[in-house]
């Protein structure tokens, strides 16, 4: 499949401070924008004029569609957003309506995480495996399930929501993400990661605890839609090296070891994805 060769589509990550809008042409980031949330104000609106605003400086006629990534839950038929995290006045957002309104072309609004999975699939160095689990750890877990070469349909869009499940006294994201190390450590995933490169031993302990952890979560995963792969992106997937064995370690006590066979867990280098797997969201075009 190939994307008209003089068409594009517009990437929006709308995150918990900012707005990063870009656009995506044969698979390149061509032009990128990004504006601050005002995090005073009551008024959701706000956010969604800044939206636009930034759309609008980049917008011409050979953009096509419009894809949207939030950190929250998406009625995808209708477009709607409720509940974003880090913004609590967006508890029901007509997102879709509202900017097709104003730019009169296809908009697609789904949560970030599934963007990211279909963002590495569209545009990352696993393009073309028809079947995983994509996972994104920074503040949080979340999770997106590529099967047959699409999203996993669902009913409300909470399919891959592996970071709530319940486990031990909280969920798997208490554990997983910077949550753990802000939780027990009091401090965030970028401060003890720098403290276990320096060799602090508490630091090092810390990381290899969250990979013990996270390989809890992955074998729920593989137990729940046995993917063949996972493939692992986010600001907490950068410090692989502090995790990854004893992430393994864990994986591999996993009830049923044969599934381990043709297993794989990689990490994800693509660039800018999350505004290239809000701009995934659009229909490929075909020629």
């Amino acid at each position: 499949m190939t994307e008209e060769k003089h068409s594009s589509h517009m990437g929006v990550d709308l995150g918990g401070t900012k707005v990063a809008v870009g656009k995506i042409t044969a698979g390149i980031l061509t032009e990128q924008v990004s504006g601050k949330i005002d995090q005073s104000s009551d008024d959701p609106m706000d956010a969604v004029r800044l939206m636009g605003d930034l759309i609008q400086k980049l917008i011409n006629e050979q953009v096509k569609g419009i894809g949207v990534g939030v950190p929250g839950l998406v009625n995808r038929d209708w477009g709607i957003v409720y509940d974003v995290l880090n913004i609590p006045n967006w508890k029901e957002i007509p997102l879709k309506a509202l900017l097709e309104e104003k730019f009169k072309i296809p908009v697609y609004v789904d949560n970030d995480a599934n963007c990211f999975a279909i963002g590495e699939y569209r545009y990352g160095s696993f393009s073309g495996y028809d079947d995983f689990v994509g996972i994104t750890l920074g503040t949080g877990m979340g999770s997106g399930i590529i099967k047959n070469g699409a999203l996993l349909p669902d009913a409300h869009c909470c399919s891959g929501e592996f970071g709530t499940i319940p486990y031990l006294d909280g969920i798997y994201e208490n554990y997983t993400s910077g949550m753990y190390f802000k939780m027990k450590y009091g401090k965030n995933g970028e401060e003890v990661a720098k403290n276990a490169v320096a060799g602090e031993p508490w630091a090092r302990q810390a990381y290899r605890e969250m990979g013990t952890h996270l390989g809890k979560a992955i074998q729920t995963i593989i137990m729940s839609v046995d993917p063949p792969l996972v493939i692992i992106g986010g600001s907490v997937a950068k410090a692989r090296e502090l995790y990854e064995e004893s992430m393994w370690e864990s994986i591999r006590k996993i009830p049923f070891p044969s599934v381990l066979e043709n297993f794989r867990v990689e990490f994800s280098e693509t660039e800018h994805i999350a505004i290239k797997g809000a701009a995934a969201l659009c229909p490929v075009i075909k020629t």
